[in-house]
């Protein structure tokens, strides 16, 4: 099925597929307006996910969808659902889950992985190898591969239909990648001098893996990324870096994930900065009864450099 699904981008690409994924909520009042509840082209099946007839594709590429697991019928209809999603970043072809992404094991990517991408393209330095912790769909890691041809390129992930997506994404990209299925660092062996991140940061109510950070507002599992990073880089002879994109939540004006780090930062006595990228992203969370005394969620993105032993 791998092979069907690298065919099937690589089918999309030569018919000059583009689609930008939006934020859920947008995703949702777009397809919501009349006319939009069935598919009347490219970027509405495989970018917007609306109910199609086969005869939209024609039989070759809707077949070829069929063989890469790119849809389902709908019972008692004649249509087909879209079950995968491919979304671009500049000349970049990613396939991800299709929306609504309910599946536990859903992948994701969105407006995050854009501003991701974009922050560690500005601020990465040179690296011999670097590690995508939580890497889903390898946006991360790929964009660096991209850049930084010299440097070895780990992807890793605790979901492995994530390493899948990212492995043919990669491929599609001509990024030669390392995927690890590991729980943050656990089973990524051996040096790494950079480490790069963009891990779930909401509460989750279904606790879904690719959107539920743990902690009090989701920020739970940044703080043990950032922990165990800054361990790993410290025990280098030349030390290293750590790129980390979350969202925050601000309650009372401040922000709680930079207080839940300070402590971790302090006890590692390293340099860092520390800047708000957007202040305004998820609003919609804001209902859940877990953001009650919450203001905002801020798109926030920590550098920070580890002396190493030598």
């Amino acid at each position: 099925m791998l092979e069907k699904l690298l065919e099937l981008g690589e089918r999309l690409e030569a018919l000059g597929y583009r689609f930008t994924t939006v934020s859920p909520s947008a995703q949702r009042l777009v397809n919501a307006r009349p006319g939009a509840e069935q598919a009347r082209g490219l970027r509405d099946v495989f970018g917007w996910n609306r109910a199609f007839q086969p005869e939209l594709l024609g039989h070759e590429l809707f077949e070829l969808t069929v063989e890469a697991g790119g849809c389902a019928p709908i019972s008692g209809t004649n249509l087909w659902r879209p079950t995968l999603r491919f979304s671009t970043l500049g000349d970049l072809l990613f396939v991800h889950s299709s929306f609504p992404t309910v599946e536990q094991d859903s992948v994701f990517f969105g407006p995050d992985s854009v501003r991701f991408s974009a922050a560690i393209a500005r601020h990465a330095p040179a690296a011999r190898r670097i590690v995508d912790v939580g890497a889903g769909t390898g946006v991360g890691g790929i964009v660096l591969g991209m850049e930084r041809r010299g440097s070895s390129i780990v992807l890793a992930d605790v979901n492995p239909r994530a390493l899948r997506f990212a492995e043919v994404n990669a491929q599609w990209a001509g990024v030669p990648v390392e995927t690890v299925e590991s729980d943050v660092l656990a089973a990524v062996s051996g040096e790494f001098d950079l480490v790069i991140a963009n891990p779930p940061f909401l509460r989750d109510r279904a606790a879904r893996a690719y959107r539920h950070g743990g902690g009090r507002y989701g920020e739970g599992l940044a703080i043990r990324i950032a922990t165990e990073s800054l361990a790993a880089l410290a025990r280098n002879r030349t030390g290293g870096t750590l790129l980390l994109y979350s969202g925050a939540a601000i309650v009372d004006g401040e922000d709680q994930l930079l207080s839940a780090l300070r402590p971790v930062l302090d006890a590692a006595r390293v340099h860092f900065s520390y800047e708000e990228l957007d202040p305004d992203i998820f609003s919609d969370e804001l209902a859940e009864p877990a953001y009650g005394d919450v203001e905002r969620i801020a798109a926030v993105f920590l550098q920070v450099r580890v002396a190493g032993t030598g």
